[in-house]
């Protein structure tokens, strides 16, 4: 239902290749070019304006046409965009090889983004595509798993295909993998789970002091948290957000206490980790 609403706000356009066909009437079963003043030559009955249609809206023009000039009675017209004249599809963002691809007829959103090399690792999975006739856009969750259902992600030539960067935490301080990571599947990341994926604290960790910086509203905000606490569950987990840092500090025989801007300052030089 939801794809073939998708199909039906798409409008044609000049230089479509369309396929018409009338119930019971197949010598009017026509192959035809939209022209440059957005008419279609009909068989029998000559220019029909269809540029800015739908596919719907066309038929019935198409069968209002064969009606006025007493051709038929109440026409069944069936009419199908075969060819797109717009042959680029436009594939931005977190892609490996962003750009514009030529394609004739509708493809999978999986397709198009097989075209522009596949997601990069920062890629986040909520694709955006922004219909070519600008009256609409979607976003679509793309799983690490391809066998999820996509049946309704189709890309049609003109489109625009928006891959953002997804959102990444800090973890650094006195763990086995200092770094970022980023926030996949559905964007979501606890503190024990940011944690997790830094292979865990170390033994020398000062756990019970670790810190938590977030920006808000502009400014950066810190705060403890319990992470001891939350290992043994005896404290609720966290939920972390894009771009927070969670510093667990090095006992104080191993080094000094740092500040915040030191902390943000080393998420320059971080190194960056996708889950697989």
């Amino acid at each position: 239902m939801q794809a073939q609403k998708v199909h039906e706000s798409l409008l044609i356009g000049h230089g479509d290749l369309l396929h018409i066909s009338v119930f019971r009437e197949p010598d009017l079963e026509q192959k035809l070019r939209v022209n440059d003043a957005g008419d279609i030559d009909l068989d029998l009955v000559g220019a029909v304006k269809v540029a800015g249609l739908t596919s719907a809206e066309a038929a019935k023009a198409v069968a209002r046409a064969y009606e006025q000039e007493r051709y038929l009675n109440h026409p069944q017209v069936s009419v199908l965009v075969e060819e797109y004249a717009t042959q680029n599809v436009s594939v931005l963002g977190q892609v490996n090889r962003p750009g514009a691809f030529s394609v004739a007829t509708a493809r999978s959103l999986l397709d198009v983004l097989a075209l522009a090399g596949g997601l990069t690792e920062i890629a986040d999975r909520h694709v955006t595509i922004q219909r070519a006739n600008k009256r609409e856009s979607i976003v679509i969750f793309v799983p690490n798993h391809a066998a999820a259902d996509l049946q309704t992600a189709t890309v049609y030539p003109g489109d625009t295909v928006l891959v953002p960067k997804a959102g990444v935490v800090y973890v650094l301080g006195d763990v086995a993998r200092p770094g970022g990571y980023v926030m996949q599947d559905e964007a979501k990341l606890t503190v024990l789970q940011a944690v997790a994926m830094a292979s865990g604290a170390n033994r020398t960790a000062k756990e019970d002091e670790t810190r938590l910086i977030r920006k808000v509203n502009g400014n950066y905000r810190e705060q403890t948290v319990a992470l001891k606490e939350i290992e043994k569950g005896k404290a609720p987990d966290m939920q972390l957000e894009a771009d927070d840092v969670l510093y667990v500090p090095f006992s104080m025989g191993r080094n000094m206490v740092l500040g915040a801007s030191s902390i943000l300052s080393s998420t320059s030089s971080a190194a960056i980790y996708a889950a697989h």
